[in-house]
């Protein structure tokens, strides 16, 4: 399977993004990408710096505007695509939402953000409610998808569920960067953690991961930081934790990889993690701690 990814730096003007975004998806296609996968609140700048009403302004409802007219550019180009849109699902209740149009440019799926971040630059818990549709992958016709939503990528528990519900790939929109007051030391450690956790879920579940991150600086419109550098480097990896491809940390970049879906199975083979493990046993994962 051929999947395209594409990184994007973002400004506030909502139609100058998703026009990029466009052309970047019709440019995927064009080299056979059959899956193209979006960042993280790809149509806006990164709005939860803040605790700001304003900015609930900014969702919309699934189906929706985004819907409607990437469904029609999906339909168009005859691929799969993988959005992360900011859902008014009712008045005061609000989600991340990944959805997945199918090349029909029909809804195959949506999936909650499970995982709410509430940290200095990411205020998360202000605008989104945690999801209730559980760790379900979904059904397309280039296979069936384990999408997960940015701070999702920290917890193994999500991508073991997926994987178990028969996920044959994990996705991760993503949006994550520094404060610009760390140390090159305490930046270089995140990324590494970040990168290391990721592909750790691919080895452990025995399945290609795909994660994409915006890039860009994006200012704190309350100035209280110095903003957010997003580091980008959207990357995929195989079922062994192997890098088929890394993005650039500060630029703009799009590009198209194949994934050999049927390398699971091997990889399983060799590694029977899942035949090994002690179900008898794992009770306490269900508890918050275990004095």
């Amino acid at each position: 399977m051929k999947v395209g990814i594409i990184q994007q730096a973002n400004t506030g003007d909502h139609a100058t993004n998703i026009a990029k975004l466009e052309q970047s998806i019709r440019t995927c296609a064009a080299q056979g990408a059959e899956l193209v996968v979006l960042q993280e609140l790809h149509n806006g700048l990164y709005f939860c710096q803040t605790e700001d009403t304003q900015y609930f302004d900014q969702a919309e409802p699934i189906p929706g505007p985004s819907t409607e007219q990437f469904g029609a550019l999906g339909k168009a180009l005859g691929i799969v695509l993988v959005l992360s849109l900011f859902e008014k699902r009712a008045p005061g209740l609000y989600h991340n939402t990944a959805v997945v149009i199918e090349k029909d440019g029909t809804i195959a799926g949506r999936y909650r953000k499970m995982h709410i971040p509430d940290d200095p630059a990411y205020y998360e818990k202000f605008y989104f409610t945690p999801g209730d549709l559980g760790f379900e992958p979904i059904d397309t016709s280039v296979g069936r998808l384990g999408v997960l939503v940015c701070w999702d990528q920290w917890y193994p528990e999500a991508a073991r569920l997926m994987a178990m519900r028969g996920a044959e790939l994990l996705i991760y929109p993503t949006a994550i960067g520094w404060e610009n007051s760390d140390t090159e030391e305490e930046k270089e450690r995140q990324w590494n953690a970040w990168m290391t956790v990721q592909r750790g879920h691919a080895v452990a579940n025995g399945l290609p991961v795909v994660t994409v991150n915006r890039v860009g600086h994006e200012p704190d419109p309350s100035g209280q930081t110095q903003g957010i550098r997003f580091w980008g480097k959207s990357f995929v990896a195989g079922p062994q934790g192997e890098l088929l491809t890394i993005l650039s940390p500060d630029a703009e970049e799009l590009q198209v990889i194949d994934i050999d879906k049927s390398r699971s199975e091997q990889v399983r083979r060799w590694w029977p993690f899942f035949r090994d493990r002690r179900i008898d046993a794992f009770e306490g994962l269900t508890a918050r701690y275990l004095e």
